[in-house]
């Protein structure tokens, strides 16, 4: 039995490309400067997204196009995971649970297919 040999030659280039990229993100992201934050000052953001949903206009509001857009994509992807949930755990008739997933391949061996 021999012992693994350390192969160098192979891995060398992508490694320090690698280091390279991590050394030059580290610099950038330690010596970048940052603004102070702006906020929205006294206006309520959630307010504001309340009245977008109902299309109230409001004289002081705030621009929530954005957020409004982000908080309905959220709600359409958690009610999809939600249904799905729901039809994956659901229990067939004879108390088994449900084959959502499990195919036959394409193969009709129970009999209970065409006449042939």
């Amino acid at each position: 039995m021999t012992k693994p040999e350390f192969d160098v030659g192979s891995h060398l280039l992508p490694g320090l490309v690698a280091v390279a990229l991590f050394a030059v993100m580290a610099t950038v992201f330690l010596t970048a400067g940052f603004a102070d934050p702006a906020g929205f000052g006294d206006a309520s953001v959630m307010e504001a997204i309340g009245f977008a949903l109902l299309n109230v206009d409001v004289a002081d509001g705030v621009p929530v196009e954005g957020f409004l857009v982000a908080f309905i994509l959220i709600a359409v992807a958690l009610d999809a995971a939600l249904d799905g949930a729901i039809m994956l755990a659901r229990r067939e008739e004879d108390d088994d649970l449900t084959s959502a997933l499990k195919t036959d391949g394409g193969d009709d061996r129970t009999g209970r297919g065409e006449d042939r």
